[in-house]
């Protein structure tokens, strides 16, 4: 077998967060279910209308651009792009080609640069509905002249793996900057891949893959397309340069049309709007609202908190996550000594990442029904830390407080759930326990490990967990050995 590089590039379509669409006043509602009810004769292409730029989308483009390490020039323009395609209302799309708001950034992927050729803003096209058994279709406007950010990578990536990293990174960053929702089940982030398989430093023929709706399919999509290009070029033939569906179902690509070349689109000035001029001052305003993004916020994590890898990236990815949990720490008097305040945050983090997040069940803590203040769970961490509670009562108490949002201390005082730390108390409880278990007595003395922890829960279960699992351990330890 002949050694192949991958040469992989995307390019990855956006639909915008705004209230309207590009060029018009219609509603940007990726909700809408009822066919063509945001439409007018802007967004539909009939005779006559005139388009108005959307200012919010053009500062929502150079605003990632800029969170992508891009240069915005000084000008920038809106293009005609020619084609036909039944969903496309006007003949033509209103897009960008040689002067795009976003030009020369970078996203760095495990340490590596995966440089940006372009972010540009157009209109998205309207969508076709095939229904089933039917030798027709429907097309839907709804739609049609959503503003519609397209991010252009180098071909620098070479594996399937990196461009579903390089994909679910930015996505990331698009939930940081709040310019669009990027759900992929929507078709609000669309991903393309152009792959090539290059020998001995000649570069083969690029091929596109359309419309990769979920990071699993743009890892399986670039594997499949590597192995076939590889096995057609193994058979002695060669790979032609065409656009590619993907069948989820088959996990394989299929073959849809040639592909066109730029110059096919006629790409020339949109006559009905005027170039864009951006003043230093300007930029320098969008710059200053980019909130701290999340490779940045990664490190910080990591050195204010001294949380792992894995804790800081659970909180990273999850936003409204890590920021309940930096709430929550603020609720801690920073005058504490470092090792308690060390203690209460390694809790926090071990019982939001764990036991909070497992009630949650993948539903967002902004959610109204979700009813825990991060005052209150400050407070449970601290019951705790000090040995108020048990970590099998905190369950208790945490599952509680999740249910109906009240307070830890009471929760504790009403059920009764303070933890026995009274060692007659404990020895009154392990004296019953060894009277009730004389062979579980008799395989701890003949060195079973085992019956150890047995006696243990005895124990626990005795004093329905709200025993100190320390006092208890030491304490039925010092009793078996004086039996």
């Amino acid at each position: 077998m002949k050694e192949y590089k991958p040469t992989i590039g995307l390019e990855i379509h956006i639909e915008l967060k705004t209230k309207t669409k590009m060029f018009c006043s219609c509603l940007n509602d990726s909700d809408e279910k009822k066919p063509n009810f945001n439409v007018c004769p802007v967004c539909m292409g009939h005779p006559g209308t005139l388009p108005v730029i959307n200012e919010e989308a053009v500062k929502k483009v150079i605003k990632t651009g800029l969170a992508l390490n891009c240069q915005i020039p000084e000008s920038s323009k809106f293009d005609r792009k020619n084609y036909f395609y039944p969903d496309l209302p006007k003949g033509y799309q209103i897009s960008q080609y040689d002067k795009p708001l976003s030009v020369g950034g970078f996203l760095e992927i495990d340490g590596k640069k995966i440089r940006i050729t372009r972010v540009h803003l157009e209109e998205d096209t309207g969508s076709l509905v095939h229904p089933e058994g039917q030798d027709f279709s429907l097309v839907d406007f709804n739609r049609a002249g959503i503003p519609l950010m397209e991010l252009v990578t180098e071909p620098d990536i070479t594996s399937a793996k990196e461009a579903k990293d390089f994909a679910e990174a930015l996505h990331l960053i698009l939930h940081y900057l709040d310019v669009s929702d990027a759900d992929m089940e929507k078709g609000q982030m669309r991903v393309e891949v152009n792959i090539s398989l290059e020998e001995k430093g000649k570069m083969g023929t690029k091929v596109e893959i359309k419309n990769l709706n979920s990071f699993r399919a743009v890892e399986r999509g670039i594997e499949y397309e590597i192995k076939r290009q590889q096995e057609v070029l193994e058979s002695g033939k060669e790979v032609l340069q065409e656009t590619r569906g993907w069948d989820d179902v088959k996990g394989k690509t299929f073959s849809q049309r040639e592909k066109e070349e730029a110059h096919d689109y006629r790409y020339f000035p949109e006559p009905d709007l005027s170039p864009l001029y951006f003043s230093k001052e300007s930029v320098q305003k969008i710059k200053a609202e980019i909130p701290e993004l999340p490779q940045q916020k990664t490190v910080r994590l990591k050195r204010e908190y001294e949380l792992s890898d894995k804790e800081a990236e659970i909180l990273v990815y999850n936003k409204d996550f890590g920021e309940y949990f930096e709430k929550v720490i603020s609720e801690f008097p920073p005058q504490l000594p470092r090792e308690k305040l060390s203690r209460l945050i390694k809790l926090s983090s071990n019982y939001l990442i764990s036991d909070l997040r497992g009630l949650l069940s993948g539903t967002s803590i902004r959610n109204e029904k979700f009813l825990i203040t991060p005052d209150n769970f400050a407070d449970f961490i601290v019951l705790i830390e000090k040995g108020t509670i048990s970590s099998k009562i905190a369950k208790l108490v945490l599952s509680e407080m999740f249910k109906n949002g009240a307070d830890p201390s009471n929760i504790v005082k009403e059920k009764k759930l303070t933890q026995i730390s009274d060692s007659s108390e404990i020895e009154k409880v392990i004296k019953e326990v060894i009277e009730n278990n004389p062979k579980a007595v008799e395989d701890y003395k003949s060195g079973k490990g085992n019956a150890f922890q047995f006696l243990v829960g005895q124990i626990m279960a005795k004093t329905k967990g709200k025993a100190n699992p320390q006092m208890a351990g030491e304490s039925l330890k010092k009793a078996l050995t004086n039996l």
